[in-house]
């Protein structure tokens, strides 16, 4: 074999591994230059901060499943958490008052990341069996606490942590940086970090080590329980109202959308929050973009599918 045909072997490699590495920001830069060229209103202050709201609630929870799918793990029951979070917060606002209240929805998130998280360390459930059960208990507790009809919370104040702005930008966005900018420190300096990329990589070798790997998954999965609570009090304060649901279209899949997207791995050991956040910032382009030219909104969910498939792939063949 020639110089020439080596090189050739080696090139399609180091390009699928680039694409894999950079391809979505990539295709953000180029969505973004498209959208600014076609789309007058785009680069107003306006637009771009409604795109960055948008996307900030569901971000909260995709930064926790970035860390689980680090891990290799799954949480199903996220979006039912979600949920269920802004229920406890609304239904015990009257009697206990806004903060505890929120408080509460917060604490009824953790609890859950715990349960699954003890579940799947302790009995060796998969991930996405062990949670797909606690969404369906967690959807059915929702519903017997609503009695299925919708909760109203009357009192305006109730409304501060999804409505307050600081800095002309809503509180709960600035809540969404700084635990991404949190997440992304412990992933890449700290040495839990450390921990999660090694059991998320090579779990055998990670306890051989001396990593305790059932307990950094547990941290994991009360990490994704607590943001999801903490993203279902935003909602209920930020509209006033609760009901029951799975939470799974406006919560769970987009979150994990943003995530693969990515290009954090599903087969667990690679990914980083930037990355996360780069699959956010992409998802709420496409829909900002697609509101703004009148594109027909069918188009979106075949664009977002194909997107995904093409990270998903992307990522099997670098793996290879």
């Amino acid at each position: 074999m020639n110089d020439d045909e080596a090189g050739g072997e080696w090139s399609l490699p180091r390009l699928i591994e680039f694409l894999r590495q950079y391809g979505i920001l990539l295709a953000f830069l180029l969505l973004a230059a498209g959208l600014a060229a076609s789309a007058p209103h785009f680069l107003t202050w306006i637009n771009l901060l409604n795109t960055l709201e948008s996307g900030a609630i569901y971000g909260i929870v995709a930064v926790a499943l970035t860390i689980l799918l680090i891990l290799g793990q799954f949480d199903f029951s996220a979006g039912a958490t979600f949920v269920l979070a802004g229920i406890v917060a609304a239904k015990i606002q009257p009697a206990v008052g806004n903060w505890p209240s929120l408080l509460a929805g917060l604490v009824v998130g953790l609890l859950v990341g715990a349960f699954n998280g003890s579940a799947i360390s302790l009995l060796r459930i998969n991930s996405f069996v062990a949670t797909l059960a606690t969404s369906l208990i967690v959807v059915g507790i929702g519903i017997r606490v609503t009695g299925g009809f919708q909760l109203y919370i009357a009192d305006p104040a109730f409304g501060t942590l999804g409505n307050a702005k600081l800095l002309e930008v809503d509180l709960f966005v600035w809540i969404f940086l700084g635990l991404s900018s949190l997440a992304a420190f412990v992933l890449s300096q700290a040495q839990f970090g450390r921990w999660l990329l090694a059991s998320g990589d090579a779990p055998e070798a990670a306890r051989l080590l001396g990593i305790n790997v059932g307990k950094v998954r547990t941290l994991a999965f009360i990490f994704s329980g607590a943001a999801a609570g903490l993203a279902g009090v935003i909602l209920v304060s930020r509209t006033g109202t609760a009901i029951a649901g799975d939470g799974l279209g406006n919560v769970l899949f987009p979150a994990f959308a943003a995530v693969v997207i990515g290009g954090t791995s599903i087969a667990g050991g690679r990914g980083a929050i930037w990355r996360t956040l780069v699959g956010i910032f992409f998802l709420e382009l496409v829909r900002n973009g697609f509101n703004l030219l009148e594109v027909d909104s069918s188009y979106q969910s075949i664009l977002e599918g194909a997107v995904i498939l093409l990270a998903v792939a992307a990522d099997s063949l670098g793996r290879r």
